[in-house]
């Protein structure tokens, strides 16, 4: 079964191929060199998701510890911050 390049490299993969290996929108695919010099594409493992947990821990301590009330009160008025 063949397909055209584009012309920015991209190729529509067929409906049967995406139907047997299971490819749906925002599928990740690998290509791999075969023994015989081919490529072969197959479906990407799924990334293992994060826990809320784990999202929460690595982005912790990454702010400051901002404006006060006061601060962001003033600044939304247009007043002078002290």
């Amino acid at each position: 079964m063949a397909t055209t390049v584009t012309q920015k490299g991209q190729v529509t993969i067929p409906k049967r191929v995406r139907d047997a290996l299971g490819i749906v929108p925002g599928s990740k695919v690998e290509f791999t060199s075969g023994s015989a010099g081919e490529i072969i594409m197959s479906k990407a493992p799924a990334a293992t998701r994060r826990t809320a947990a784990e999202r929460v821990a690595r982005i912790r301590g990454i702010a400051g510890p901002g404006m006060s009330t006061d601060e962001v009160m003033a600044l939304t008025r247009g007043d002078p911050v002290e």
